[in-house]
C-alpha cells in the first residue's frame, strides 16, 4: 500500500515522503491516526506542487539549522545526578535531561529529536548524542554527567 506521509513516523519516514507499508499497517494504524493519507494520483499531483513551493522555504530552514547545529557543538553541556558509591547514578540521566541542559543555554530542542548513545545514562562520565534538527541536518552533541553537589 502507497501512502503520503503527513507528518514525520519515526523508523519509516518525514512529512511527504511517499511510503510503501503493508496494508494492515496503513488501514489500521497510519491512516485512522491521522499520519497518512492514501497516495492516490491525485494527491501525488498535490504533493509534488507542494514540494516544489517548498523548496525555497527548505533551503531556508536548513541554513538555519546549521546554524543552531554550530552553537550545540560548541556547547559545553554538564548534567548533574545525584550518585552512590563509585559513579553511579541514582536514577539516570536521558534525552529529557539533555533538552533541560540545551534550553538553559537558550536553544530550544525537543526531547524527541535528542537520542542519547546508548539510550539512558546510568554513570558518571562523558557521553554522546545526536540531534535531529532538519531531516538532513543533524549535531552530534558532547556532555558530561558530574555528581551533584551535597548542601
Amino acid at each position: 500500500m502507497e501512502l503520503i506521509l503527513k507528518q514525520d513516523v519515526e523508523n519509516l519516514g518525514f512529512k511527504d515522503d511517499v511510503v510503501t507499508v503493508k496494508n494492515g499497517y496503513g488501514r489500521n494504524y497510519l491512516i485512522p491516526q491521522g499520519h497518512a493519507i492514501l497516495a492516490t494520483s491525485s494527491a501525488k499531483k498535490v504533493l509534488a506542487e507542494t514540494l516544489k513551493q517548498r523548496a525555497y522555504k527548505e533551503a531556508k530552514l536548513i541554513k538555519e539549522a546549521t546554524k543552531i547545529a554550530e552553537k550545540i557543538k560548541e556547547l559545553d553541556i554538564k548534567i548533574s545526578a545525584k550518585a552512590g558509591t563509585g559513579d553511579k547514578l541514582f536514577g539516570s540521566v536521558n534525552n529529557i535531561n539533555l533538552a533541560d541542559a540545551i534550553s538553559k543555554s537558550g536553544i530550544e530542542i525537543d526531547k524527541k529529536f535528542i537520542k542519547v548513545v546508548g539510550g539512558s545514562v546510568k554513570r558518571l562520565g562523558k557521553y554522546n548524542a545526536s540531534v535531529r534538527l532538519h531531516r538532513e541536518v543533524f549535531a552530534d552533541i558532547n556532555f558530561e554527567v558530574i555528581p551533584e553537589k551535597i548542601k
